[in-house]
């Protein structure tokens, strides 16, 4: 059920994305959203860290996504992506302090093959 009813459905409450199905090209589901990673001076989306793995929410794995890396299916009503579970499992390792090094968004794009937020 969807916590925010949007008339034009051109706005999505936060608490809607997450828990959002991804799934790969093949319509493979990959993971789900977790949470997304927002810049404040700005307000946009700039990440969403995707969840795969575990039972009953234990031993889920988290691995940080570009925003720019997913679209939405309304078929599938969820997030469609070329990036596919092994690149994800193989991409940079992840910490709480990750977010404050440039180089480490950096390697993340490069290896989604996405270009950065901030520009070339």
């Amino acid at each position: 059920m969807m916590a925010t009813a949007h008339p034009n459905h051109a706005w999505v409450s936060s608490e809607d994305v997450e828990g959002t199905n991804v799934y790969d090209t093949s319509g493979h589901k990959i993971g789900e959203v977790d949470h997304l990673m927002i810049d404040k001076l700005s307000g946009r989306v700039h990440y969403a860290v995707i969840s795969f793995g575990g039972f009953l929410s234990l031993g889920h794995s988290h691995y940080p996504l570009p925003w720019d890396a997913l679209s939405f299916d309304k078929k599938l009503d969820g997030f469609r992506t070329t990036v596919t579970e092994q690149q994800l499992r193989d991409s940079p390792d992840f910490s709480d302090d990750s977010w404050q090094s440039r180089d480490w968004e950096r390697n993340i794009h490069d290896h989604y093959q996405v270009p950065p937020y901030w520009g070339v």
